[in-house]
């Protein structure tokens, strides 16, 4: 089967996560009203949520199943997560957070490469203290790019930016959509992004597929 198949079970003190989506899309977003789960589903298919119960198929292959010990941790996954924030080490060069991944791929893209996906050629000694949001945003992606993962997981990648980077952003993750055809996952709480970047639509309500 191609597209996404997923069940995810997991708890956070009183808040219970429980999914299950089958869509033959490759490009799905994920809705819903602050606290509807939609990051620890993200952090789940990932391996970071702790004690979370994961079957996630890609294309009819799978690739964490923690019912049958297929559970390898986060770094293993080929699974490429861009955080809200970002997340780049201040004290590393761009180059060096973008190449951080390379270590645990079999085949990873160079940094050059992975630079150059995202308009940011010639960045790799830049600081990310010397980066716009929109840039960081980018080198962001970049790094979960480079070790060429089997899945892309976005979790509110346009969160604070203007509209001119919004919409800069959003014309990369296009293109990269289309020319690299990596399946992505993407939360965001804005319709725009959703209807540009995405084909299917799973709606969250306190831990549920509504």
């Amino acid at each position: 089967m191609s597209g996404l198949d997923f069940r995810v079970r997991a708890r956070r003190d009183d808040f219970e996560l429980d999914v299950q989506v089958q869509a033959a899309s490759s490009t799905l977003a994920i809705v819903g009203r602050s606290g509807a789960g939609k990051t620890t589903l993200l952090q789940a298919l990932a391996g970071l949520a702790p004690r979370a119960e994961v079957r996630l198929a890609v294309d009819g292959r799978a690739v964490v199943d923690t019912a049958t010990r297929l559970d390898p941790p986060a770094h293993a996954r080929g699974v490429g997560y861009v955080f809200q924030d970002g997340r780049l080490f201040p004290h590393l060069s761009v180059g060096a957070n973008v190449a951080f991944g390379a270590r645990y791929a079999a085949a990873p893209m160079s940094t050059a490469e992975a630079l150059a996906l995202v308009d940011l050629a010639g960045f790799e000694d830049r600081r990310p203290r010397s980066l716009s949001g929109g840039e960081a945003r980018r080198a962001a992606l970049a790094r979960a790019l480079l070790p060429r993962p089997r899945l892309l997981l976005l979790d509110e990648p346009f969160t604070g930016l203007d509209d001119e980077r919004r919409a800069r952003l959003t014309g990369n993750l296009q293109r990269l959509r289309d020319e690299t055809g990596v399946p992505l996952i993407l939360v965001s709480h804005d319709a725009r992004d959703v209807e540009q970047l995405t084909d299917h639509v799973v709606e969250l309500r306190d831990g549920r597929v509504v």
